[in-house]
């Protein structure tokens, strides 16, 4: 074929009739395809793969999975498309225990409500019962968990009021390493300080202090300790200064009747 040459219209029209045939069958498979997807979305929506099958908690200690199963409003064989994550996590985040919420879907029909709990620093004895205290002051007044903690503290004698919420306060600015060697606190108010308070910790030490310097005095408790004999207890008293007393022992009352 020469440069240049002009194709005749005979020679032109069976190319595009096979451009435009092709174009034609493009088109048909995309309808086709469409149609198929559609019809499958239809099947998907009305079986029950699209309903809820299983719900998972994930991230929670102290309240149990039912808890915030059921807290959360969702249900087995709801849509898992209609489902309001929203109000979901809205209605989790209402328990007392629970910092944060979030929920995630899993293939093909799971879904994971992820929590964050807030720590427990303590535990207040009403004399039946055990409630925690949480990392930001709340008591906790439906007890969850049903057991109280070894590294938490228990609180007793004191009464649901500003003296129990300030101990709360200070027990939260305290590092974990010190909470862990606290075993109780007992709540001993003289007549010149409604605020003091009795200790006995895990190592056999007994500490004397006020809530009103309670973390203050307290995080230096490992250094000071540490000055001390392990085999000598008694009395630290953090009130004002710094001091031990020892425990009388039978040896010294014996040593004082004899003189």
């Amino acid at each position: 074929m020469e440069k240049g040459k002009v194709l005749s219209l005979e020679d032109r029209i069976p190319k595009i009739k096979e451009h435009r045939r092709r174009k034609a069958n493009r088109r048909l498979i995309f309808l086709i395809s469409l149609f198929f997807l559609l019809i499958m979305l239809v099947i998907y929506f009305q079986s029950p793969l699209s309903h809820i099958n299983e719900i998972k908690v994930e991230g929670n200690e102290s309240v149990p999975d039912k808890i915030i199963i059921k807290n959360s409003g969702l249900k087995k064989g709801n849509n898992i498309w209609k489902l309001d994550k929203k109000e979901a996590v809205k209605n989790i985040e209402e328990l007392q225990e629970i910092k944060n919420a979030k929920i995630k879907l899993g293939f093909p029909n799971t879904v994971y409500l992820q929590v964050k709990e807030f720590k427990t620093i303590a535990y207040v004895s009403t004399g039946t019962e055990f409630h925690p205290i949480l990392e930001n002051g709340l008591i906790v007044v439906n007890n969850h968990e049903g057991g109280v903690p070894v590294s938490a503290p228990i609180l007793s004698s004191f009464k649901e009021d500003g003296v129990l919420e300030h101990m709360a306060k200070e027990l939260k600015e305290l590092p974990p390493e010190i909470i862990n060697v606290i075993s109780e606190i007992y709540y001993t108010p003289k007549k010149t300080d409604k605020y003091h308070i009795t200790l006995f910790m895990n190592d056999g030490f007994e500490v004397s202090a006020t809530i009103l310097s309670f973390s203050e005095k307290m995080v230096h408790y490992p250094s000071f300790v540490s000055q001390l004999d392990p085999k000598i207890k008694g009395v630290i008293d953090l009130e004002v200064g710094s001091f031990f007393k020892a425990y009388e022992t039978k040896e010294s009352n014996n040593k004082n009747e004899g003189e």
